[in-house]
């Protein structure tokens, strides 16, 4: 297990550029799972869940080729699924695979659309509470997929009926799942008929990926809102698809530079598909300049939270596109620690992400969590200085959190289970060490 060492109380100054966007990657390459023919990807994220996905690809049959000048970066990729082992999807080894990876749930669509068949294992990731699948095989079964679960084996297997396939329809999804829209739109594409789906996810990942489907021929409308149609076709061909700068990790930045910055900006962030990021952390009282398609975070001597209208304690919450990310509000509640002002956090969909502030909490910050989905944070107004400790990542979002207030604190920091955090930023410390901050990796 691998962990960062962290002198805290280094100012960050400099340019930065944001990866690829993880949730945007992990759809788009099991959607080239459609085609026999390449397609080729660019800005690809090299992080750990991107490459666990890719290597399991690779051991399904696709073929991968780098068409980077430097092969130790995974930046532009061509696949090509011209030839897939089908009897290694069955075997024990994929199912184990799989299970180390929640990313793999979206193979389910591809593999059900164009082979007629899929068996994955209970996909792993974040121990940030309950995130069930049911949504993925409600939309499956709509279409007419049989499912059964093989709990001896702890797998799911489902297939599409022997006559006709995959047949088009309406369905009401009981919540806009991300991965779950996008796992049924990769299964409707390859349909007969008509399908539409109501309250479907529209975060910039699932617009992303109905573009990239719609250049492979696919024919998918609504794009960006929650009602989307699609005409299912007989065939996808070949693309080229760009993946948009990760907005978590932009959003990550703008948290780091109010903390710890002095003058931070965050180049080339496809400000468009940011959404309410930005006045999110204005909300903060935290200054974010929007210079072209970048932004430019000057050194926040103090920031004040804003208060609503009616004087009333600001609230920030989580909700579905276009709303504020749940992903986000980690770095949200250490920005607050030093703020000027209190924030009530109401994390909604994950009843165990906010398990992360007593570890802020031993570091200094004044937290009161309320339930397992609310905190208020008394900000110190940097009139009091967190002081390095030993922690534990237990979740991307929280360990990227805990990175911010390590380097903004008093002393030196130890995080612990790092692999975390590497599964969703790209060599973070190498990054962060440019601009002036003193992290090193132990092993």
């Amino acid at each position: 297990m691998a962990s960062f060492i962290i002198e805290g109380g280094h100012t960050l100054s400099g340019t930065i550029m944001p990866q690829g966007a993880k949730n945007e990657a992990l759809q788009v390459i099991c959607a080239t799972l459609l085609t026999s023919e390449p397609v080729t990807i660019s800005n690809i994220p090299n992080i750990r869940d991107v490459n666990n996905l890719i290597r399991l690809l690779k051991e399904i049959g696709v073929k991968v080729t780098s068409l980077n000048t430097q092969p130790s970066t995974l930046n532009t990729l061509t696949f090509q699924a011209d030839s897939l082992n089908l009897d290694y999807l069955q075997s024990d080894a994929f199912v184990q695979k799989c299970a180390q990876l929640r990313g793999s749930v979206l193979m389910i669509g591809p593999l059900l659309a164009r082979m007629g068949k899929a068996v994955i294992a209970k996909p792993g990731g974040d121990k940030i509470g309950r995130r069930r699948l049911d949504t993925h095989f409600f939309g499956f079964e709509r279409l007419g997929a049989y499912f059964n679960p093989m709990p001896e084996r702890g797998v799911y297997e489902i297939s599409s009926p022997q006559s006709g396939g995959l047949k088009g329809t309406y369905m009401l999804l009981d919540e806009a799942s991300v991965t779950g829209t996008g796992n049924i739109i990769m299964a409707a594409v390859l349909a007969r008929g008509t399908t539409t789906i109501y309250n479907a996810a529209c975060e910039p990942y699932v617009q992303q990926l109905c573009r990239m489907l719609n250049s492979m021929g696919a024919r998918i409308s609504g794009i960006a809102s929650n009602l989307l149609t699609i005409e299912g076709v007989d065939r996808l061909h070949g693309t080229s698809h760009r993946i948009l700068p990760d907005m978590i990790e932009v959003g990550s930045f703008i948290g780091m530079a109010a903390m710890v910055g002095d003058g931070i900006r965050i180049k080339n962030v496809s400000l468009r598909n940011l959404g309410i990021i930005p006045n999110t952390f204005r909300r903060m009282g935290i200054k974010v300049k929007e210079e072209g398609d970048d932004l430019f975070i000057p050194r926040m001597r103090h920031y004040e939270v804003q208060s609503f209208i009616d004087g009333s304690i600001m609230t920030l919450a989580d909700a579905p596109w276009p709303g504020l990310t749940p992903d986000l509000l980690s770095v949200l509640i250490t920005v607050a620690t030093q703020a000027r002002g209190t924030v009530l956090f109401h994390q909604k969909m994950f009843e165990s992400r906010l398990f992360f502030v007593d570890k802020l909490i031993d570091m200094g910050a004044q937290i009161i969590l309320c339930d397992p989905h609310r905190a208020v944070v008394v900000g110190h107004d940097r009139k009091l200085q967190l002081k390095g400790g030993r922690m534990s990542s237990p979740d991307i979002r929280a360990g990227i959190a805990l990175l911010i207030a390590a380097m903004s604190a008093k002393g030196v920091s130890r995080i612990d289970n790092i692999e975390q955090i590497d599964r969703g930023y790209e060599n973070i410390e190498g990054r962060l060490n440019a601009l002036g901050a003193k992290i090193t990796r132990m092993t």
